[in-house]
């Protein structure tokens, strides 16, 4: 067996499901999950239309490229959503389809890193656990920049020593942030390309919650975004990651983007064709019909407001919460240790939500997530509600 798979940590839900393992939830309270970031919302009618009327194409082998048309769909969605030159987002070269991000993310990692001793991947912390993962199996080492709530959730990059940046192969970014919602600035990205120029390494921005945010006028900035702003046409070492699963409410239909450098993609392109995961032909006509429509994405984010609206004043009578930039996430600051919060909300109150350590590694003796736990505002605003109000109890409850 590879060896690097004795690197891997356990996944946050399992050691969540370890933690519980031994206690009884109230039998008169109906469980509530915030702890999976899991969207709810229903899936768009016109979609499954598409999948439905389009069965026939299961008798047909996908390519690992995709479709034209789906190149193009996303390239056409991207330029507008980002104010791309026309044509500089290449669907020919530019534009790789894949099946859901996490794959994506991965396999870009074994396909980019050329294993040595001194390699490494840069990624903030908390994060996506993906990131490290896949680090470990293409043979490098993670390196951890702390997010934390005196620099607003977002790497302080400046006090990054050029030793880490000499032996970095990629930098990944998450943009709007899991768990915080932070959205990292113009500057910063601006910053961050810069660095990436002088070092020869790859930035890798996840930004699949970029499409829920609160202000219609005020969409997060993308990687590409800044590109475009400062001239940069060809992307160069740039990479953008992107999904319908949150977007849409399509986590099933494992649809997303990979897009940018066409010289990465190139080489990644070629990974692919070996790894063995083209996207059916059915979900790529249904993944055509997402991307070319934004209503159903603008209630997506309505819904979201409502709920951050109603349940972030509750939970503010007994938590130090703030509303996030952009996702479904909140990320309060728990009373008592994270995992013992998380443990006893469970067992008192049946809501469940993720201890934000299990989010994070402790680096010089800091690990960014503890007394804290993530909640996702996924369920129906109701749902949402009833859990916030029971939260509060149980903090009233448990006070030392």
């Amino acid at each position: 067996m590879n060896p690097n798979l004795d690197r891997l940590h356990p996944y946050p839900f399992e050691k969540l499901a370890k933690l519980k393992a031994d206690i009884k939830t109230p039998d008169h309270l109906r469980p509530i999950s915030l702890g999976i970031g899991e969207p709810k919302h229903p899936s768009p009618e016109f979609v499954k239309r598409v999948i439905a009327d389009n069965l026939d194409r299961l008798a047909n082998y996908p390519t690992t490229r995709g479709t034209d048309e789906l190149r193009e769909a996303i390239s056409d969605w991207a330029t507008r959503r980002f104010g791309l030159a026309p044509g500089s987002l290449s669907a020919a070269d530019s534009v790789v389809p894949v099946n859901g991000t996490r794959e994506a993310i991965f396999s870009l990692v074994q396909a980019v890193v050329a294993g040595s001793d001194s390699a490494t991947v840069v990624s903030p912390n908390p994060f996506y656990q993906v990131y490290e993962g896949a680090a470990f199996l293409a043979g490098a080492t993670p390196v951890y920049l702390p997010c934390d709530g005196a620099n607003g959730f977002i790497p302080d990059f400046d006090a990054v020593p050029d030793s880490v940046w000499q032996d970095c192969q990629i930098l990944f970014l998450c943009s709007p942030g899991n768990p915080s919602g932070a959205v990292i600035p113009r500057e910063t990205l601006v910053k961050i390309i810069e660095l990436a120029d002088r070092h020869d390494f790859i930035v890798a921005s996840d930004e699949c919650y970029s499409e829920l945010y609160p202000d219609e006028a005020n969409p997060p900035e993308g990687l590409l975004q800044t590109c475009a702003a400062i001239g940069r046409d060809d992307f160069a070492r740039c990479i953008v990651f992107h999904s319908l699963s949150k977007r849409s409410n399509l986590p099933g239909l494992r649809s997303g983007f990979v897009a940018g450098d066409a010289s990465v993609l190139r080489g990644y392109l070629k990974y692919r064709t070996y790894h063995g995961c083209a996207m059916p032909i059915h979900n790529q006509l249904a993944s055509i019909a997402a991307w070319q429509d934004e209503d159903h994405v603008k209630e997506n984010r309505a819904a979201y407001r409502a709920k951050f609206e109603t349940v972030v004043p509750i939970l503010r009578e007994v938590m130090d919460v703030d509303y996030p930039d952009a996702g479904f996430y909140l990320w309060p600051v728990t009373p008592m240790d994270d995992e013992t919060f998380a443990r006893e909300l469970s067992a008192q109150q049946n809501v469940h939500v993720l201890p934000g350590r299990y989010l994070s590694r402790t680096v010089d003796g800091h690990n960014p997530g503890e007394n804290r736990v993530r909640m996702a505002l996924v369920a129906p605003l109701e749902e949402c509600v009833e859990a916030a109000e029971r939260i509060v109890e149980f903090v009233r409850a448990n006070k030392a």
